[in-house]
């Protein structure tokens, strides 16, 4: 499993988010964000090359507090082809220069993604190191694999991979707390990730994170 070092970043994760989110279609606050971290979770990659991280943001620029998802995978070297994708650099205290991008167009963190909802993966704490993310729930109907080949597009209401085959899996990137902290398969989905966050009254809200649709295939 991936160890978590306890070190120094410059930039930070947030000052970096705080220049980048104002680009995304789907950001709702000012020019200038607010933003405090606000909860998520991580996965390991396999290889132990690329390090995977679902991050929860909270931004308080706007007229109400909005909590976004932020999937962000970390590199020792720059990936070719994903230039669009890059929120930026970083020089982390014991790794040195890390490129850290948007984790959506990043097929490393995407196929982790898969393999959670597949059940061949599990979400690990953001914070301590070999600790699982008990908080994050995952559902899924149906046996097999679903396809691979994603394709990321961004409009207004967050991310969709989408596959060749016509599978959907959404990624709500202004998050919605649950009416009651009670999450449910959405109609019509095969699966959804959800997970927790501190929302800026100190409370805790849940929602859902990831939504699957369309089939799978054995």
């Amino acid at each position: 499993m991936a160890v978590i070092h306890h070190t120094t970043l410059k930039p930070t994760k947030l000052d970096l988010l705080t220049a980048w989110l104002p680009s995304r279609p789907w950001y709702r606050g000012a020019a200038e964000p607010e933003l405090a971290k606000a909860g998520g979770f991580r996965l390991d990659d396999p290889q132990g090359e690329v390090g995977i991280e679902f991050m929860v943001v909270t931004d308080a620029s706007g007229p109400q507090p909005v909590a976004y998802l932020v999937p962000l995978a970390y590199r020792g070297a720059p990936l070719e082809g994903t230039e669009h994708a890059l929120v930026g650099t970083m020089e982390h205290g014991v790794l040195g220069q890390r490129w850290a991008y948007d984790g959506c167009h990043d097929p490393v963190l995407v196929a982790q993604l898969v393999a959670l909802i597949e059940g061949r993966a599990q979400a690990q704490d953001q914070n301590v190191s070999d600790t699982p993310a008990r908080e994050v729930v995952v559902s899924r109907t149906g046996e097999g694999s679903f396809s691979s080949g994603f394709t990321a597009t961004d409009d207004r209401e967050g991310t969709a991979l989408t596959t060749p085959q016509g599978q959907v899996l959404r990624l709500h990137r202004a998050l919605q707390p649950a009416a009651d902290g009670l999450v449910a398969l959405p109609q019509g989905a095969t699966g959804h990730v959800a997970g927790s966050w501190e929302a800026p009254d100190g409370t805790r809200a849940r929602g859902a994170f990831a939504v699957l649709h369309g089939g799978s295939r054995a």
